[in-house]
């Protein structure tokens, strides 16, 4: 049985234990985070129908990722609002690629729709992405896209010459459009596949550097989940042939 306040200890016990077969331990840790669980898919999902659908089928995939050996050995609930914002993300794509119709109505071009959920989980991971960059990356990605200063404009208030100022806006828009990919990389749990997991967002817009991008073509090579993973994120990036625009959802510069 596990102690109260010892929780984040516990869970890695019962991961353990989940790997070594026993299916119990799985429903402890269910129970454990199922309300936090809840909790975060009603910030993805607006009807509590597929919010709850989204929870079990969250806690479906972890279970079947640790019976099969991958999954997280420690932060358990890290990584299950980690797989939950991927199976959203999933589910919403695919919807977006069901065809419904009998009539002739398919060939009305109709109204653009924009999957309300799937432009939220987006917003998040572009505000999460833009967080993680560099403080004058940040600035000037601020002035650029969301107050439309030029270069020339810019410069003074920066010490900087124009075409520097426009070198560094190209340097941190490539860097939040890596990071932005990043964020929809599941953490692995092999070292070396976290190393990789790391650096795919980079890989896809071909930033690596050379010792680097050779030693990710010999990890590709080699493991299956990898590639699955980076396949994945270029389908996301082609998805996202517009700009990445961090907007009002990203918080202020500084």
């Amino acid at each position: 049985m596990t102690t109260p306040g010892n929780d984040v200890d516990s869970d890695t016990d019962l991961l353990a234990a989940v790997r070594a077969g026993d299916t119990a331990a799985y429903g402890t840790l269910y129970e454990r985070h199922h309300a936090a669980a809840r909790l975060f898919a009603y910030g993805l999902a607006r009807d509590p129908a597929d919010a709850d659908d989204l929870v079990a089928e969250t806690f479906a995939k972890v279970f079947a990722s640790l019976r099969a050996g991958r999954g997280p050995l420690v932060a358990f609930r890290a990584y299950l609002h980690t797989t939950m914002r991927h199976v959203c993300y999933q589910r919403a794509r695919s919807d977006r690629r069901l065809e419904f119709t009998d009539d002739l109505s398919r060939y009305d071009p109709g109204e653009p729709f924009t999957d309300p959920a799937l432009a939220q989980l987006e917003r998040s991971f572009a505000a999460a992405a833009f967080r993680q960059l560099p403080p004058r990356w940040r600035v000037v990605l601020w002035h650029t896209e969301v107050e439309g200063s030029t270069p020339a404009e810019l410069a003074p208030r920066m010490g900087l010459t124009p075409n520097a100022v426009a070198v560094l806006a190209h340097r941190a828009r490539e860097g939040l459009r890596s990071l932005y990919l990043q964020q929809h990389v599941t953490a692995a749990e092999h070292p070396e596949c976290r190393w990789a997991g790391e650096r795919l967002g980079p890989q896809v817009r071909g930033r690596l550097a050379p010792r680097d991008a050779h030693r990710m073509r010999t990890h590709l090579g080699r493991c299956a989940d990898c590639r699955g993973r980076l396949a994945e994120i270029r389908e996301i990036d082609g998805f996202r042939h517009s700009g990445y625009r961090p907007r009002h959802h990203a918080g202020t510069a500084g």
